[in-house]
């Protein structure tokens, strides 16, 4: 029953319980929203009390700028009314410059046209003047001019001549003589004997037997030297001994090596000659490289690339004009460094220069391009400067960029032109001579060419009615420059134009 009671009591009392919690919660609500309202209605008035103080001030500071501003504008008022007076007055001022101008460009108008008038004026006065003196003279103005100019021509035209002709006279008198004193202490200094090489060898035989071995059964083995070197074997009737012939001198020496070898050995078949060719080979290309070293060493020049110096030793088995290349280029050294001695040049350039200036005749057959233009490529790829380059590129042209190539090209003349350093054929001499007479016959007033001193000189005869002083000596000059364009020749060539009238007369 208790039990009962009390579930009852429960049961009552719990939904007592909630009401009264819900409504002492609403309470506790209702109090904090009344709390929070209050403290929203104050800060909404602290806010407008504040916006009201805000918009006072704010008030105040806009009624304090615009006094400001009136303030301001009125100054800026006052200073555009200065400027636009300035301005005013300044464009009186323009005005007035304006009109003073056009008042001058009129009185400038006016007096060109007076000046104009009066050029007018003189103008028609002066042909006047010129036809009275056609019509007195019985000549047109064209033609008073040249009859004046005619006439003035053969006045000075003499006079003028011979001046030219005595100041170049002593001009190349003073020069040739300085010249020749430096060239002949050279020259002196540098005294080499010449031997002409030419493009055969002789290779001596024991015997005539010999001649029958080196043939071969059914001319073999000669077949066999001849495929292998490039050289062409000649046996004749000369006792003893056969002639070998080609235009390279280093296939010419292996060839003799080789021969030499067999004969020496006593075995003469294809296989026996192969063998000896590369044995010959082997010791040119050592006695190449000693020729250059030998040249290097002679010289006293240092500091060239090993393989440079072989190249150079090269240049003992190339010709020119029958002339050793590698003799001609060590004696165009020795010249070369005395010439620079003499002027005050640089002497380690120009002997290094005249020692490479012909280093491209050593690879010209196997490379296109002039020699020069091949040396001064191998004188790059082995780092040489450029003063040095500039001697073997230039020692053949009118006129060389340094002081150093210049004497380059000098020694290289001296060398070449030295009596017997070169040996020509007689096709090439008459060639030669041929080419310089019909250059001097091609010019206008020409009557009769004479190439002589083995083409060392030209003398032209030239009609004297259709040539003068004056012409002549331009004609020489002109030949010259001729000669120097199209011609390749070792030292000069003198050119002689003479100019001789004769007139006769008989008395009876």
């Amino acid at each position: 029953m208790e039990i009962i009671i009390a579930a009852i009591v429960a049961v009552v009392a719990l939904p007592a319980g909630f009401g009264l919690g819900y409504l002492m919660r609403r309470q506790l609500a209702q109090y904090k929203k009344d709390s929070i309202e209050a403290k929203i209605e104050k800060a909404l008035t602290d806010a407008k009390a504040k916006q009201k103080e805000i918009l006072l001030q704010a008030q105040e500071k806009s009624l304090k700028v615009l006094d400001e501003a009136k303030v301001e504008a009125k100054q800026i008022k006052q200073e555009m009314d200065s400027a636009k007076a300035r301005l005013e007055k300044r464009e009186a001022m323009f005005d007035q410059k304006i009109l003073d101008l056009e008042n001058q460009k009129q009185d400038l108008s006016d007096r060109a046209e007076k000046i104009n008038k009066t050029k007018e004026e003189i103008a028609k006065i002066r042909e006047e003047q010129l036809a009275k003196l056609e019509k007195i003279a019985g000549l047109t103005k064209a033609e008073a001019e040249k009859v004046l100019m005619d006439n003035a021509e053969k006045m000075v035209s003499e006079s003028l001549a011979n001046r030219i002709r005595k100041l170049e006279q002593e001009a190349s008198e003073e020069l040739e003589k300085k010249a020749k004193e430096v060239l002949s202490v050279v020259i002196e200094r540098c005294a080499s004997s010449h031997a002409a090489e030419t493009t055969s060898s002789t290779v001596d035989l024991p015997s005539d037997e010999m001649k029958g071995r080196i043939i071969g059964r059914e001319g073999r083995n000669i077949k066999t030297i001849e495929q292998l070197t490039g050289v062409e074997i000649i046996i004749d009737d000369t006792p003893q001994a056969i002639t070998l012939s080609s235009f390279s001198p280093i296939r010419r020496q292996v060839a003799k090596k080789t021969i030499e070898k067999l004969i020496f050995d006593g075995r003469i078949h294809p296989a026996r000659i192969e063998d000896a060719i590369k044995e010959a080979k082997q010791e040119i290309a050592l006695d190449i490289k000693k020729a250059g070293e030998g040249a290097l060493y002679e010289l006293g020049i240092t500091g060239l690339d090993p393989k440079l110096v072989q190249i150079i030793g090269r240049l003992k088995y190339r010709t020119s004009y029958g002339q050793n290349i590698l003799n001609h280029s060590m004696e165009v050294s020795i010249l070369s460094g005395m010439l620079a001695a003499e002027l005050g040049a640089n002497v380690a350039v120009a002997k290094k220069s005249g020692l490479l200036h012909d280093i491209g005749k050593a690879v010209d057959h196997e490379v296109q391009g002039t020699h020069p233009e091949i040396g001064r490529d191998i004188c790059k790829k082995f780092g040489i400067s450029d003063d040095i380059i500039a001697g073997v590129l230039e020692h053949h042209n009118d006129k060389p960029s340094t002081l150093e190539a210049l004497i380059v090209k000098v020694a290289d003349a001296i060398s070449g032109a030295r009596e017997g350093a070169r040996k020509d054929s007689y096709e090439n001499y008459l060639q030669r001579l041929g080419e310089l007479e019909n250059i001097a016959q091609s010019f206008e007033g020409v009557d009769r060419v004479y190439a002589i001193q083995a083409g060392r000189e030209v003398r032209v005869f030239v009609s004297p009615d259709d040539v003068d002083d004056l012409s002549a000596i331009k004609m020489a000059k002109d030949i010259a420059e001729k000669i120097e364009g199209e011609l390749k020749y070792p030292g000069e060539i003198k050119v002689n134009v003479i100019r001789e009238k004769r007139v006769i007369e008989y008395a009876r």
